[in-house]
């Protein structure tokens, strides 16, 4: 068992990353017979040049995040977005993940990064659903460009509470499994 506080040691290989290797496997051999070994390299080479333009940024966001745990102060983190800072923290983390412009790898990397320095899990859900339900980024540059600004007002008031309201929830299923212990 981990100590509390400490981080629990994770595996190269898991669960996760088989079932990711099989489901690769199956499909990357669909390919092969339905469409012939051509179109199956020719696809397997396009993936890892997407793979290695993606890699830098993957490695940057994990870095950030590693650094995040030694250069923020977990006190302060832990008051803003902690366990205990109640709605408010989940408001924080919603805006932050709702203004944060970075994609995937380094929201994710971010959003671990913030959890390792304080933050808990329903912030970080906050924060993950802000960005992806919304993104200033997209809503300014993409929705507002193509869309009514009615309907981008609609959807934006609409999808506005849900990020705090799944930060709600995981606060209270953490409160039942810890009395159910």
């Amino acid at each position: 068992m981990t100590p509390p506080g400490q981080p629990k040691k994770r595996k190269l290989i898991d669960g996760g990353l088989i079932t990711l290797c099989i489901i690769l496997c199956l499909s990357g051999g669909a390919v092969w017979i339905k469409f012939g070994p051509q179109v199956f390299w020719s696809s397997l080479l396009t993936d890892l040049g997407f793979a290695a333009m993606l890699l830098p940024k993957v490695i940057g966001g994990v870095l950030l995040a590693v650094a995040l745990g030694y250069v923020l102060p977990r006190e302060r983190i832990m008051a803003l977005a902690g366990p205990e800072s109640g709605v408010r923290g989940l408001a924080v983390a919603m805006l932050a993940g709702a203004i944060f412009p970075g994609g995937p790898a380094v929201t994710f990397s971010l959003t671990a990064g913030l959890m390792a320095s304080g933050a808990d899990l329903a912030a970080g859900v906050a924060m993950v659903s802000g960005w992806v339900l919304l993104s200033a980024n997209r809503t300014l540059i993409w929705e507002l460009s193509f869309l009514p600004s009615h309907f981008v007002l609609v959807r934006v008031l609409l999808t506005l509470p849900v990020p705090i309201l799944l930060g709600l929830a995981i606060r209270h299923m953490a409160k039942r499994r810890v009395a159910a212990e």
